[in-house]
């Protein structure tokens, strides 16, 4: 029987206490929230839920867990039940060649969302790693499914966050198909910057909390030639860098290396 068909009215509680455990490690803090309580729901599902909805989303059991930095929040092959919201802190979501070799597909920061691959076959396709101690909120697909089908608002906002993830995939291929080096790193920071706006962050100062060799495994760039390219830009006076710490002095001359090129959101 699928997930799905065992949350009715007598079988919630149960798929519950069963997510609860399988998220909820021994000795971890996990507590419910609410999307009305949230002051992430813009960024998440729950953006543009009218009022009077927000009451039958709460419905959704959030269960908090704080993943410390390196530790994974869910591993390739592993079963798919939730999706994750970060709350607070940012991850890369890696998958291992057939030479056993560590490649970065994809960062996430605040307000986001991880998992979404599982929804195809029902397993995690890669593995999610925190890059700093953060917070995420597991969201049990089946109830969304179910309350999505009395929200439809809460339908649109999947709908909108799959859309996203469909760009997001297109923006990587064109990075690794068609952009040479500068223009792959200028469109990371070009992005970085857009999702940092979005979430009422400032979009030219932000700390990375990637290393260059994650970044150059993301671009598929070595890690010499992302540095190079580093100190290119700030020789250049369109960033500043101080190790980790990234100031975008000129935005629009960064955009300028992308042309005719898109960074995409």
């Amino acid at each position: 029987m699928s997930a799905v068909a065992r949350v009715g009215t007598q079988g919630r509680a149960a798929f519950l206490s069963e997510v609860s455990e399988a998220e909820s490690p021994v000795g971890s803090r996990s507590r419910e929230i609410t999307c009305a309580k949230c002051n992430l729901r813009e960024t998440c599902l729950a953006a543009n839920t009218p009022l009077e909805d927000l009451k039958r989303i709460e419905r959704i059991v959030y269960a908090r867990r704080r993943i410390m930095r390196g530790e994974r929040l869910f591993s390739a092959g592993d079963n798919f039940t939730s999706l994750y919201a970060i709350r607070t802190g940012s991850f890369k979501t890696t998958i291992v060649d057939c030479e056993g070799r560590e490649q970065v597909t994809g960062f996430f920061m605040t307000g986001e969302l991880l998992g979404m691959g599982g929804l195809a076959s029902g397993r995690f396709e890669g593995t999610a790693i925190a890059l700093e101690d953060s917070d995420v909120c597991a969201m049990p697909y089946a109830l969304i499914e179910e309350i999505g089908r009395e929200v439809p608002s809460l339908q649109r906002g999947l709908h909108l966050v799959l859309a996203r993830e469909i760009v997001r995939n297109h923006g990587v291929m064109l990075l690794l198909g068609s952009m040479s080096a500068q223009e792959r790193l200028a469109a990371f920071l070009v992005n970085l910057s857009k999702r940092y706006l979005r979430r009422g962050y400032s979009s030219s100062n932000f700390i990375l909390r990637m290393t260059r060799d994650e970044i150059g495994s993301y671009l598929g760039l070595k890690v010499e030639t992302v540095s190079r390219l580093f100190s290119r830009f700030h020789e250049r006076g369109v960033l500043e860098v101080r190790q980790k710490e990234v100031r975008i002095v000129d935005l629009m001359a960064l955009g300028r290396v992308l042309a005719p090129s898109s960074a995409g959101e």
